[in-house]
């Protein structure tokens, strides 16, 4: 990130902020017409502030840019809003990261510095890239502690050789709103006390939006990650929207 890229940032920011409000997603019993629950999935450990949201199976690793506005540190609880379809099934629609007591007023998206501005419209977003079906929250100070896990675990399948098992144990304790391998957990990497929370995304593979949200006076009050725009899923008759720019 540079100087003439911060300067076309705020040329264009107003048009990186999501038009839905997140936090309904938490806090109303229905969206379009679609029942919703919330589901506490412990806490995610932030001890830098530098936070990245990623497919965890492909593309975290201690290389990976975090975003550039920081968070505040410590240890903050994480909530997925569940949609619950007839035809989508049950789905994670969104997922919340709680830094204060604060109210979300507007949610502006998540950026690492190096995207293209150029061109960039409303309703645009970059989002994070998922192709192994999840994603996950992380503060980049966690990260080579991550990197050493992976290299000492030594396999060939992340997933199948270590994860599969933790997520079937998962369904088993917590059969709600997982399907039977198992849709979320809260991990801890071994000989570390750094949570890494990690759930299934949305319909799956694709691109899906990161927002911070900013309370009345300007202050960091939560991150929301939009994986389901159920009123544009519903308009659209679940066309896809993975605009990512």
């Amino acid at each position: 990130m540079n100087e003439s890229w911060m300067q076309k940032y705020e040329e264009v920011k107003k048009m990186l902020v999501c038009p839905t409000d997140l936090e309904t997603y938490f806090t109303l019993d229905e969206v379009g017409g679609l029942p919703m629950e919330k589901m506490e999935i412990g806490r995610v450990s932030v001890p830098s502030g530098k936070i990245l949201v990623r497919d965890p199976l492909v593309f975290l690793n201690a290389g990976e840019k975090p975003y550039f506005t920081e968070a505040p540190k410590g240890n903050f609880p994480v909530t997925v809003a569940v949609v619950k379809s007839e035809e989508w099934g049950t789905r994670y629609a969104a997922v919340k990261v709680k830094f204060t007591e604060g109210k979300p007023v507007f949610y502006q998206e998540a950026l690492t510095g190096n995207e293209n501005l150029e061109g960039i419209q409303e309703d645009d977003y970059f989002g994070f890239r998922v192709d192994a079906g999840l994603a996950c929250i992380a503060d980049a100070e966690t990260l080579s502690a991550f990197d050493r896990f992976v290299k000492d675990l030594n396999g060939n399948n992340l997933y199948d050789d270590y994860f599969s098992e933790l997520f079937r144990k998962s369904y088993e304790a917590h059969p709600d709103n997982q399907r039977e391998g198992g849709d979320w957990i809260n991990w801890t990497i071994p000989e570390t006390a750094y949570q890494i929370p990690m759930f299934a995304s949305g319909f799956g593979d694709g691109g899906y939006p990161v927002y911070f949200a900013y309370d009345e006076n300007g202050l960091i009050c939560g991150l929301y990650i939009q994986f389901i725009d159920i009123e544009l899923a519903l308009s659209d008759d679940e066309e896809e929207d993975n605009g990512v720019v």
